[in-house]
């Protein structure tokens, strides 16, 4: 039996549960490199076009979103030590019509009193003053780009309306984490400035959890075909190892993904698409890939069967029970999709599923699915 202690898929919960009281959007944490930055761009246009925002604070999002992205590229380069704990992290998420744009990198200490003196000097100045410094600072180029200081910063906050939060997280002798924090829709004084602390605290906390299991992107919100290609994208980019491993890892994600999108439950009729979250981490030389959903509590005996049974399957019982549903006539909709995307998973990975339910209310459970693949 594969249905691990409640323990070892805790995490899973937890994460999604923090994201979900937060609405973190999705997470990016690794390399960037100009294809990951676009799927990520990509990712967010798309999940921007759908919500009810007015032009002007879409375009202001996706801008903030540029410059962030093309800081943390910045900061990539200029820091040679690219062990995982120190990847960029980039996060996006809604709090009612509020937006926050939060992205993480190392620094060397040496530069942490310019970047503070900067910033507290950007925070300071009134939108007028902000434009007046911007266009000084691009004529005389009086500041370096290196460690973070530079034109911008100060076009994050022009472009924000708000004041940037910060904090640094030290890591070595030499080194800290630098989490800058924007806030990229219109301003709401007190309240805005409070909720932006502690949704940057919160991702603090989260990105321990990030780092821990080595997770290196999270996606938490609407599965639909259109996100689903963004994602995929996305990960793409990302993934290290042989064409053979990235093909195998590709599909048996398709797959997991294409789970949620057509087989997920939905605690709400307003969707545009599947509520879930999808995860890929990489430990001990594994690509570890999860995903989450609801599922009504009447499902869960009739899935959790078939999961066990199919993970108690030899590989040729495998494939001659996949042929055996496929070619069943009789049987059709929705259960036997499943169990054909299921079987197709175990078939792929080469490796029995991890899975759990975790009970929300007395409708629904929150439904942990979990494999790996050797790298």
């Amino acid at each position: 039996m594969v249905k691990k202690k409640k323990t070892y898929l805790d995490y899973v919960f937890t994460l999604y549960s923090a994201m979900q009281r937060d609405n973190l959007g999705h997470i990016y944490r690794g390399k960037f490199t100009q294809e990951i930055t676009d799927g990520i761009l990509s990712l967010t246009e798309t999940n921007l076009q759908k919500e009810e925002e007015s032009p002007k604070i879409k375009k202001r999002v996706y801008a903030i979103m540029v410059e962030c992205l093309q800081n943390i590229t910045r900061h990539q380069d200029d820091i040679s030590d690219s062990s995982p704990e120190n990847y960029g992290l980039f996060v996006i998420q809604k709090q009612e019509s509020k937006y926050f744009i939060t992205t993480g990198n190392l620094i060397e200490n040496q530069n942490i009193a310019n970047i503070k003196n900067l910033i507290q000097k950007i925070n300071s100045l009134e939108k007028e003053e902000l434009k007046e410094y911007y266009k000084k600072v691009l004529i005389e180029g009086s500041l370096s780009s290196k460690g973070g200081a530079g034109l911008g910063l100060i076009d994050m906050a022009r472009k924000s309306g708000n004041k940037l939060r910060y904090e640094f997280k030290p890591i070595t002798d030499k080194f800290s984490y630098f989490y800058l924090h924007t806030i990229p829709s219109l301003p709401d004084l007190e309240e805005t400035i409070a909720s932006g602390e502690d949704s940057l605290e919160n991702i603090m906390k989260i990105h321990n959890v990030l780092n821990d299991e080595n997770i290196l992107l999270v996606f938490n919100g609407i599965f639909n075909q259109e996100s689903m290609i963004n994602l995929l994208s996305t990960i793409q980019g990302q993934m290290s190892g042989s064409e053979t491993l990235k093909k195998k890892v590709f599909y048996v994600i398709v797959e997991m993904l294409q789970n949620i999108v057509k087989h997920a439950d939905k605690r709400k009729e307003d969707f545009s698409g599947s509520p879930g979250l999808f995860f890929i981490s990489e430990k001990q030389n594994q690509y570890i890939i999860t995903t989450g959903n609801y599922i009504l509590n009447n499902k869960i005996e009739s899935l959790e069967n078939n999961i066990e049974k199919i993970n108690n399957l030899s590989k040729p019982e495998l494939e001659k029970y996949y042929n055996d549903l496929l070619l069943d006539f009789e049987k059709e909709g929705d259960s036997k999709k499943t169990g054909l995307g299921i079987i197709d998973i175990r078939i792929k990975s080469g490796n029995k599923l991890i899975y759990s339910f975790d009970k929300i209310d007395n409708k629904f459970s929150f439904f942990t699915l979990q494999t790996d693949i050797m790298i």
